[in-house]
């Protein structure tokens, strides 16, 4: 293990056994659900209507709609799909377009870069204790004056607190100052809702050095839980769409 990022500190939190399966063990994958496919394939038509504006381009809407079919048909290609109960892939497509449509009529006008890498080390900002660990993730957007963008894709609408405690806009944010050397000065996600009428809401929110020596904490205790293989079931409703059910139900039964 050389590095965590927001993404396995959360995925820990959430199901530590699941963790274990999917970077320790590396189990294969029966299928992909299709939440997680949704998500990713506006990230990364957004992403590369971005890259053609910061060239100076102006894509039109259609030009967007292309690019996320073509990476919805690769992925559908390579991938088992799982949907979820009466969820069809035609509702899923028209409601992306609607979304594409939202985000093309009023998007982010001031980008300066787009699924931006980062490698920085695990620092406690009070104390200057080192975790010995990197942290690295991709920002998904950057706005002019130090502003952090984050799309997320949901069932429901976030809620202010949920947008205040996000660990992943609290881990950008970290990274953000170890890169840059001052804090961001603001910190947005845009939150499309998969709603039959789908909506795209905005919400800010800031992070400060308390905010960051907490996911210090949180990152050296999910740490030393791997490092000391603290793997552990954790049932919840998201069991019903886990790649990992059946390793599941089997372990600690032999």
């Amino acid at each position: 293990m050389d590095h965590l990022s927001a993404s396995q500190i959360n995925l820990y939190l959430m199901c530590s056994l699941k963790y274990r399966f999917n970077y320790i063990d590396k189990l294969p994958r029966p299928f992909k659900s299709s939440a997680l496919i949704f998500g990713s394939v506006i990230h990364s038509a957004i992403s590369w209507l971005h890259n053609e504006q910061m060239k100076g381009l102006k894509p039109s809407l259609e030009d967007v709609y292309k690019i996320f079919d073509a990476d919805w048909y690769v992925q559908k290609d390579e991938e088992v799909i799982r949907y979820k109960d009466g969820e069809v892939e035609i509702t899923l497509l028209v409601m992306a377009r609607e979304m594409l449509r939202l985000y093309h009529q009023n998007p982010v006008k001031n980008a300066v870069g787009s699924e931006i890498p980062f490698t920085v080390p695990l620092i406690d900002p009070t104390t200057g204790e080192c975790l010995g660990m990197n942290l690295e993730g991709y920002i998904d957007l950057l706005e002019k004056d130090d502003v952090i963008v984050e799309f997320k894709t949901s069932a429901q609408i976030m809620y202010q607190q949920d947008v205040n405690e996000h660990l992943q806009l609290t881990a950008y944010s970290y990274a953000y100052e170890q890169l840059y050397h001052k804090p961001p000065k603001q910190l947005k996600i845009i939150n499309f809702v998969k709603h039959k009428k789908p909506k795209m809401l905005t919400f800010e929110t800031t992070r400060d050095k308390a905010d960051h020596k907490r996911f210090f904490a949180i990152a050296s205790k999910v740490l030393k839980g791997i490092e000391n293989e603290v793997f552990i079931p954790k049932p919840s409703f998201m069991c019903r769409d886990c790649e990992f059910a059946g390793p599941c139900r089997d372990w600690g039964r032999s």
